[in-house]
């Protein structure tokens, strides 16, 4: 057998995340920030990977509301144990409806899993980035299907989901059709040609006015 087999790494369940130098060129944080960051990552998610039930399980404990009164405990990452077993409640849907759009903006290579770069990468922008930058990332959240354009059917969608996470906390409580008035009002300020989509240009312009 060839001796340079000794030398072939076997591939491993556990995600390797960037260098720390890397990390430090992409984002705007610290060693010591990135060190920090790190150490909460793996503690949620010691296989250095988190899926979208997961992450879900995770933001539903800022907003746990809805039909529950505890917050679930997320599962772990390494494998399928409590889920599937009735160990966990239920999620609360208010939280689980945002939390699918968030966990798209933050999965920059559309790869189903979010890994620590993922998350330090999209953090940064929104902590530290540049007004552009910040904006760039929340209109890649209104293009739910990401062809470089938010549509009415896009913005809807992230509306019913803001409404249904936040609409209990307002009073008095928004009717069912507040989203599409929301809706209509965007484009009505941002769709400045009229042609029933909003584009990054169109959306840039309006909120730097």
């Amino acid at each position: 057998a060839d001796s340079g087999d000794a030398d072939v790494e076997l591939p491993t369940a556990r995600h390797q995340p960037e260098g720390l130098e890397q990390l430090l060129a992409r984002t705007k944080f610290t060693k010591t920030e990135l060190q920090s960051l790190y150490r909460g990552f793996k503690n949620e998610c010691p296989s250095g990977l988190v899926d979208e039930e997961t992450f879900t399980l995770i933001y539903s404990r800022f907003f746990p509301r809805g039909g529950e009164s505890g917050v679930p405990e997320p599962p772990g990452c390494r494998g399928s144990s409590g889920r599937g077993t009735g160990s966990h409640r239920p999620l609360p849907a208010d939280a689980s409806s945002y939390a699918h759009f968030l966990f798209d903006a933050f999965d920059a290579d559309r790869n189903g899993a979010l890994c620590f770069q993922d998350f330090a990468v999209g953090l940064s922008v929104l902590l530290r980035g540049t007004e552009q930058q910040k904006l760039k990332w929340t209109f890649d959240l209104y293009d739910v299907n990401k062809d470089g354009y938010v549509s009415k059917e896009d913005m809807l969608e992230i509306m019913k989901s803001i409404y249904a996470m936040m609409g209990r906390c307002t009073e008095p409580a928004p009717g069912a059709s507040a989203p599409a008035q929301h809706v209509e009002l965007f484009f009505q300020k941002m769709d400045r040609n009229g042609d029933g989509v909003v584009t990054f240009e169109e959306f840039l312009a309006t909120c730097q006015e």
